[in-house]
């Protein structure tokens, strides 16, 4: 849906300055979402404090972001595909401004966690559109590697400003932290029409079948899931309502399946998921993200709350993560041109269970240098290889027809790994604490939860080695194809050489 002379021009080693000003606006899109994501992860203890909710209350000023991010990204994927990319950016952003300007000003915690929704809901548009605007405007190989790697990381710099950012606005009022991003959010507004390509005519035919059944069922049923597996450690995860939700889920999915098998112009072409290539880049994203949401979390607790340190001093030990990637992330194309996105992907899920296993050592009285840095250091250098990677992975190989498709599915992942990860160790922090806020209480909670991401680390240290087997089978298949076609262009020269004939005469 991009136009074809722009797409010419980002084939080219050197782009021009139309080039950059898409690559830096649709990177200016991430760089927000980044920016307000770790701005309210970090103010989420002040938050707590001045409208007084509890620990489980206060997940959902997170969860709901996460709910309606990860519930409408196939829908807002699919509808970037097929009503225009474009549109879809310039809507979806300006819902975000609006729900920005109204999350400062409420003082009720429903109210928030719901501009908290709104948010989400709009980033589930905003992400694949402008992921898959990336995706049909670079070519597949360096080209693309070299733009996904820039956009990583500016994504990372927006979660590593967010922090600083988010630590001395909070000192002034957490409110800053949900007012800041309404001018980011203008400004790229301002400048969408000028830079982004306009839509081209999608096919007719597509939009007049527009998968309704398909679409109403796979946002009700990624709604429920995240709902649910963020409500189950208040209710109990053997209780009856979330067995009862859980069955649902399964119901809405099978009704899905059946829907997608029958329309002609299926929200999600099932066939696309065949692909072991993306299936392993969609597990490893939700395990990525999932153990990295959980960690933040306790992290952020075991900061604040047992250490006495401020917002400002949290953002500050978080930040030298964020500035690997945004230094490092850059390079990472360079890497996947020469050793593809599967061993990158192992190298950068080692160096996150290293991390999550050495925050294990956490006392109450840590040396930063030794306990909390090198966790922080290996952090950055795991998700400045894993996060570009993953993307490259996800989207290779995929008809342009069907970026925003294997855009929303892997933002989908990495959305869905979050919510069940976050309530999962919510829930073991809560049962280890005992509600109890003494500093040996507080630590009986956060060590079991540290061990629940380094758990969902583990997984995808697993996948991702799946994914290094499957990627040298691969090319010892094409290196075994390659030396049989050879034999045999070589055996047919022998055979049609005359003098080959004559020496063997």
């Amino acid at each position: 849906m991009t136009s074809s002379p722009l797409a010419s021009e980002a084939q080219a080693d050197r782009w021009d300055a139309r080039v950059w000003g898409l690559l830096i606006l649709l990177c200016g899109v991430l760089f927000l979402d980044g920016l307000d994501v770790s701005m309210v992860g970090v103010a989420l203890p002040s938050i707590q404090t001045d409208l007084g909710v509890s620990t489980s209350e206060l997940q959902w000023v997170v969860s709901g972001y996460v709910l309606g991010y990860g519930g409408l990204l196939l829908l807002g994927g699919r509808a970037a595909d097929l009503l225009g990319r474009r549109k879809i950016l310039i809507i979806g952003l300006s819902v975000f401004a609006a729900a920005s300007l109204l999350g400062g000003l409420v003082s009720d915690p429903t109210l928030l966690i719901a501009t908290r929704f709104l948010k989400g809901a709009s980033a589930a548009f905003t992400a694949p559109a402008g992921l898959s605007i990336i995706t049909t405007t670079f070519a597949e190989g360096h080209v693309r590697n070299r733009a996904l790697s820039i956009y990583a990381a500016c994504g990372a710099s927006g979660f590593s400003f967010g922090l600083v950012l988010g630590g001395l606005l909070t000192e002034i009022g957490w409110r800053w932290t949900f007012l800041l991003p309404v001018p980011f959010a203008l400004a790229i507004l301002a400048a969408a029409p000028r830079l982004v390509p306009k839509d081209t005519s999608a096919d007719p035919e597509a939009k007049q079948g527009y998968d309704v059944g398909g679409a109403v069922t796979i946002s009700s049923a990624m709604l429920l899931l995240v709902w649910t597996v963020v409500q189950a450690p208040d209710s109990g995860w053997g209780s009856t309502t979330t067995v009862l939700a859980f069955l649902a889920v399964a119901a809405l999915l099978t009704a899905f399946v059946t829907i997608e098998r029958r329309v002609a112009h299926p929200l999600v072409r099932l066939g696309i998921l065949r692909s072991g290539t993306l299936l392993r880049a969609n597990l490893g994203a939700m395990t990525v993200f999932g153990a990295y949401v959980g960690f933040q979390f306790v992290g952020t607790l075991y900061m604040q709350r047992l250490l006495g340190w401020s917002s400002l001093e949290t953002a500050l030990a978080f930040l030298p993560a964020g500035l690997i990637v945004a230094f490092g992330a850059p390079q990472v194309g360079k890497l996947v041109d020469r050793v593809g996105t599967a061993p990158i992907i192992a190298i950068g899920a080692s160096a996150f269970v290293v991390a999550y296993a050495l925050f294990l050592g956490i006392d109450a009285s840590p040396v930063y240098a030794l306990t909390i840095l090198p966790t922080v250091l290996l952090l950055g250098i795991g998700f400045a290889l894993c996060f570009p990677s993953l993307n490259m992975q996800a989207t290779a190989g995929v008809h342009d027809d069907e970026q925003g498709l294997a855009s929303g599915l892997v933002n989908t992942s990495f959305q869905v790994g979050g919510a069940i990860a976050l309530a999962v160790v919510t829930g073991v922090i809560g049962t280890g604490s005992g509600g109890r806020t003494d500093a040996a209480s507080l630590l009986d909670g956060f060590r079991p939860g540290i061990v629940v991401v380094l758990i969902v680390a583990v997984l995808g240290l697993i996948v991702a080695t799946v994914g290094v087997v499957a990627a040298r089978r691969t090319v010892v298949g094409e290196r075994r194809t390659a030396l049989v076609l050879a034999r045999a262009n070589a055996n047919a020269r022998d055979e049609s050489d005359p003098t080959t004939w004559a020496d063997a005469a």
